[in-house]
């Protein structure tokens, strides 16, 4: 099997979650040029959490680097072949989630939550003939981790 049908055969959300590996370590090993092939140059971006707490966004920007909070992403998980949403978090002080949007090959969108608890929901299209409710595709894993309890956002999908 030549690489390109091995390549055809896995599905987007598989490569994507691979793909955010990759950025995570390129951002580890300060490799710039890696991380600007990933992103599209209009990226949009989104953040909740404490002021001050917009660790990635400073790291993307060039502001600080990123030894300067270290993400180590504990879980990955693909939903579809658009979101890839990475958890971490670094003791009892920083619990972090990050939603990466793909478009064409490329991250069109980056949310950043700063100790905060997600969850996301398809929000399916309305149709005329028959009622679906939306259902639960993600969760935070928060319960484990913190004593204190985090505001909480829902995202739409």
């Amino acid at each position: 099997m030549a690489a390109d049908d091995f390549e055809s055969t896995v599905p987007e959300s598989n490569k994507n979650k691979v793909t955010v590996e990759a950025l995570y370590a390129a951002l580890a090993l300060g490799d710039s040029n890696k991380v600007a092939k990933l992103l599209a140059s209009d990226l949009e971006w989104w953040f909740h959490g404490p002021p001050g707490c917009q660790h990635m966004m400073r790291v993307l920007t060039g502001k600080s680097y990123y030894s300067e909070f270290t993400f180590h992403p504990r879980s990955l998980t693909g939903i579809g072949g658009d979101y890839v949403i990475v958890e971490g978090w670094e003791g009892a002080q920083a619990y972090w989630v990050h939603v990466w949007t793909w478009k064409n090959g490329q991250i069109t969108q980056f949310r950043e939550y700063f100790n905060t608890s997600l969850t996301v929901r398809e929000v399916p299209a309305p149709r005329w003939t028959t009622a679906r409710a939306s259902q639960t595709l993600w969760q935070s894993q928060t319960r484990e981790l913190f004593d204190q309890s985090l505001p909480g956002l829902l995202l739409a999908i």
